[in-house]
């Protein structure tokens, strides 16, 4: 079972002391919204430390996103690399606050899904009008457009990556000392 929906993942949290849920989405959109005890790790991270992570990480882990592409994508490289305890919560935290499961809520902030649909509109829109008078702007519309169709393809989003990476998505940070170290800290009560 790689996928669980948001009441067995709140049954799970509730009743398995051992289950550590690891938040993958970037710092600006944890802190506007999580669930008590999550570690926040970004998916770039969880690349970045994968064999940390495997070597440290004991029990069950929970993966979480905003709506479960970037969870599935951390559980798939976190299986190929050994770990084999790992779940993902179907349909990310929009699944978990339509549950009306409890969230500590900060600051509320654009997710990362939303701020890509802002940037390829307001691309698309600002091409296609420049197309008036320079035709060959049109082109940058359909560059965003075959980005988008390989985006899905691929379910990656070379957009999201850079975006992802905006201060405004780094705001508050992540410790990821203090992250894997709450995971070595899981490993060691395993």
């Amino acid at each position: 079972m790689s996928r669980i929906d948001a009441a067995r993942a709140r049954a799970l949290i509730t009743t398995d002391p051992d289950v550590l849920v690891v938040d993958v989405r970037t710092p600006a959109e944890f802190g506007a919204a999580h669930i008590d005890g999550a570690i926040n790790l970004p998916l770039d991270q969880v690349d970045a430390h994968l064999r940390r992570i495997v070597t440290d990480a004991g029990g069950r882990l929970l993966l979480i996103c905003q709506s479960g592409n970037r969870a599935e994508r951390a559980r798939a490289a976190l299986s190929d690399a050994g770990l084999s305890d790992v779940m993902v919560l179907d349909g990310g935290m929009n699944a978990w606050i339509a549950a009306e499961a409890p969230v500590n809520r900060g600051r509320p902030r654009w997710t990362l899904e939303r701020q890509i649909r802002l940037v390829a509109g307001s691309l698309v829109l600002a091409s296609t009008v420049t197309s008036l008078w320079i035709p060959a702007a049109l082109l940058v519309a359909a560059f965003i457009g075959a980005g988008l169709a390989l985006a899905a393809l691929t379910d990656t989003c070379v957009m999201g990556m850079l975006l992802a990476k905006l201060p405004y998505n780094r705001v508050g940070g992540v410790e990821v000392e203090a992250a894997l170290a709450r995971l070595r800290a899981s490993g060691a009560s395993g």
